[in-house]
């Protein structure tokens, strides 16, 4: 039996739930219609089945953040922490993709 691939996948993610930073290397997930946020080490901070998220690219941030809402909590992700900026522009875009893709919305 063949694994199935996600439908999204970064790593190096700064995930932040106001006020706080909880992993500036973390992955971000989607994979059999659940997103997952996790730390550098895998362990998972949140997950939601993917139609129940929101997200959306917000007003006061770079173009390679979004925000997630699962389950009630909201969460900045900055991709391409690791890499160029022009990099995190591109997967913020992917994700925002993914989730749309996966039955999520985005506002």
């Amino acid at each position: 039996m063949a694994v199935a691939e996600p439908e999204f996948s970064a790593t190096g993610v700064r995930i932040e739930r106001w006020p706080r930073s909880l992993t500036r290397a973390g992955q971000v997930l989607i994979k059999d219609g659940r997103l997952a946020l996790m730390t550098s080490y895998g362990k998972v901070i949140e997950s939601a089945p993917v139609r129940a998220v929101t997200a959306a690219r917000p007003w006061f941030a770079g173009e390679d953040s979004t925000v997630a809402t699962l389950n009630g909590k909201r969460y900045r992700l900055t991709m391409g922490q690791r890499s160029r900026r022009r990099d995190g522009r591109a997967l913020a875009g992917r994700f925002l993709e993914a989730v749309r893709g996966a039955g999520g919305s985005q506002h």
